[in-house]
């Protein structure tokens, strides 16, 4: 068969999938894909059964279940103060990485350029390059501990500049927005008019009493964004794929013309179970605490290391600089680190659009504590 030129011609298996295989094949602790080694709540599970039996297992309307997105709506409203339509502004999707896909496609094309902060999740890129568009690459300062330096920001915008990509709590950094961050964002947006696109799936895994300050808080920031999240971060379900976006009615329209030829609708009896957790908000306000205990246990363990860990004030992510030990690039150590010591991570250079070796790998410590101690006796000996 003779195939035509491919869509995405500098994509191969993701790094991800990459060393979680290796993990698998040397036995090794995976500190490095982002999922829990831990089950979801018992009460969430028996929540899917009881809607399996009560007969929620056909097609749910392709914006999702009415009651899911009600419940969406008022989390939204009590959290940041604003209030999405349910049934005109909000979209239950296959995962938050079908979210930014598809708001991708629905606004930028050939032509158009989007801005990318990196490092930053490897599926931005992909996605722009299928609607057509061209990625413009802007570094956040690692010296800084990565923080966005809007004044790069805004010079990489221009006539075509379409879209800009943000992401907070920040996968892989561990970085926040603070307050000066949205009001530098607020000045941009007014003077350019660009939309946003807001990755907001560790909400709820912000550290050290911060509060996670959300484009949805901001009535100007609101209007021009798609801002999407994630039940898999909250739930300890990912396996689930279940996210939601939420965004003015204009581009929710956009949105759902390519989300219904997309994956069309998102599985039933979960969407009844997830509305029906939802109203115990509890469940989402000690996502924090519970995660800062693993940070602080695993970030504890590794100052006992040679490697150094980087800030951490989001996510269940951290970085560790691995300078101390070894000058190899980065996916060369992370393999190293595989085969020789049992441990997986993610080496930082594939979450650049221009792969640069600096010394850093990422941590995942969304596991149980006995994974966190095995995997820090590990890594003592490296």
């Amino acid at each position: 068969m003779r195939l035509g030129p491919s869509r995405l011609p500098a994509v191969g298996t993701t790094i991800f999938t990459v060393m979680s295989a290796l993990a698998l094949d040397h036995d090794a602790i995976n500190l490095g894909q982002g999922f829990p080694d831990f089950d979801c709540d018992p009460v969430l599970k028996n929540l899917v059964t009881r809607a399996m039996a009560d007969g929620c297992n056909q097609y749910a309307p392709m914006a999702g279940v009415p009651s899911l997105r009600r419940a969406i709506a008022d989390k939204v409203e009590r959290l940041y103060r604003h209030r999405y339509d349910a049934d005109r502004e909000i979209t239950v999707t296959a995962g938050a990485t079908q979210a930014i896909l598809t708001a991708v496609l629905a606004v930028a094309g050939p032509g158009d350029e989007v801005v990318v902060l990196e490092p930053g999740y490897d599926s931005y890129l992909p996605a722009i390059a299928l609607a057509g568009a061209t990625p413009v690459p802007v570094p956040l300062d690692q010296e800084r501990a990565y923080r966005v330096n809007w004044d790069r920001v805004r010079g990489a915008l221009g006539p075509r500049t379409r879209l800009l990509i943000l992401n907070s709590p920040h996968n892989p950094t561990g970085a926040v927005f603070d307050d000066e961050d949205l009001r530098e964002l607020e000045r941009i947006v007014a003077g350019h008019g660009l939309l946003l696109l807001g990755d907001e799936v560790y909400e709820h895994i912000v550290f050290d009493g911060q509060a996670h300050l959300s484009l949805s808080g901001s009535e100007l920031l609101a209007s021009r964004s798609f801002v999407v999240s994630s039940f898999g971060k909250t739930f300890h379900v990912t396996g689930w794929k279940i996210g939601y976006c939420c965004a003015p009615a204009a581009l929710t329209a956009e949105f759902r013309k390519v989300h219904q030829f997309n994956v069309f609708t998102v599985n039933t009896p979960m969407q009844h179970a997830l509305a029906a957790i939802l109203e115990e908000p509890r469940h989402y306000l000690e996502l924090a605490s519970f995660y800062q205990r693993r940070r602080d246990r695993f970030v504890d363990g590794l100052r006992r290391t040679r490697f150094n860990p980087l800030p951490c004030r989001g996510t269940y992510f951290v970085l560790a600089d691995y300078s101390a030990i070894s000058g190899e690039p980065e996916e060369a150590f992370a393999r190293r680190l595989v085969t020789e010591y049992g441990v997986a991570s993610i080496p930082l250079a594939p979450f650049y659009v221009r792969p640069v070796n600096r010394q850093v790998i990422r941590f995942c410590f969304a596991k149980r504590d006995a994974t966190l101690d095995a995997g820090l006796e590990r890594l003592a000996r490296v």
